[in-house]
């Protein structure tokens, strides 16, 4: 009796213990779930950027690329010049030189109201990938750069699926060649027929979107802004007494510079100060001889006047 006592004792305690071992083990499942989709995620998270994202590059240290991808490049940049024809010249040479083009040009030559001309020049250029920093560095050379950001877009799942759709359309567009070959009857004819009208339309649109990427990522795009001026924008912010110093210097200039205009406003204002000048002049002697006259004819009334 006390044996088995015991053994139903022992067997209640063994699945006590089983019952807290399923328990423990249940609850930590979900807790390892947990760490494994939170790791996950991250890894996401972390590849997320490779795989179409954006990067921005300041002035400053060169970005390595990483290899086997599509990038298409964008920089934009201003600078300023004291030459704007002798810049744009040896842009050109240069652009010449490693195989790029100018895709647009506007150049600002200044209003004819204005006494100055403060000539500007903006330009779209388009430079093989591989050339686009030696280009932009041989801009620093020649001018003085006052911003620069260079943009890097990975469009390379874009690029894979659309050439991915393309090599079906083909395979589908030879497969359709095919059937239309061993047709038997007029109805099937039209079908594939016109299904391989569909097929060869969609075909070339797809062409179309990978030959724009091509030349997207074949060659740099270069948004540059120039301007001409007469004193170039300090790199550096100038301490208290430099800044005094310039001040003083662009005061001085500043009140020369409008003496100058003034005297040639007045050099070429010459022929309308003297007609005028002599109009008003005149018109003041015949008002003095009137009132001349009309005093010596009315003495009384003159002196009472």
């Amino acid at each position: 009796m006390k044996l088995k006592k015991f053994v139903c004792l022992f067997a209640a305690m063994a699945m006590v213990l089983c019952l807290f071992t399923a328990c423990g083990a249940s609850s930590s499942a979900p807790s390892a779930a947990k760490a494994e989709t939170r790791v996950s995620m991250d890894m996401g998270a972390m590849e997320a950027p490779m795989e179409n994202g954006m990067l921005t590059e300041e002035s400053g240290a060169e970005m390595p690329l990483p290899e086997n991808r599509k990038w298409i490049i964008t920089v934009n940049m201003s600078a300023e010049t004291d030459d704007l024809d002798t810049m744009t010249a040896a842009l050109q040479e240069k652009i010449n030189a490693l195989g790029g083009f100018v895709e647009s040009q506007n150049i600002y030559n200044g209003s004819r109201y204005e006494d100055r001309r403060y000539r500007s020049a903006s330009l779209t250029i388009r430079i093989p990938a591989d050339d686009v920093d030696q280009f932009t560095e041989s801009i620093e050379g020649i001018s003085n750069v006052v911003r620069k950001e260079k943009n890097l877009e990975d469009v390379t799942l874009s690029y894979v699926d659309t050439e991915s759709r393309m090599n079906a359309l083909k395979t589908e567009e030879a497969r359709l060649l095919e059937l239309l070959a061993q047709a038997e009857n007029m109805s099937d004819l039209l079908e594939i027929e016109g299904r391989l009208t569909d097929v060869r339309g969609e075909l070339e649109q797809v062409g179309s979107r990978l030959r724009l990427y091509d030349n997207q990522i074949d060659y740099a795009t270069i948004y540059l802004s120039i301007d001409e001026v007469q004193e170039y924008t300090p790199v550096e912010e100038p301490g208290f007494f430099a800044r005094i110093g310039t001040g003083f210097l662009k005061s001085l200039k500043g009140l020369g510079s409008s003496l100058l205009d003034l005297l040639v406003w007045l050099i070429v204002s010459l022929p309308y100060i003297l007609v005028y000048g002599g109009m008003v002049t005149g018109i003041a002697l015949l008002v003095r001889s009137i009132r001349r006259k009309y005093r010596m004819k009315h003495p009384k009334k003159g002196k009472t006047e």
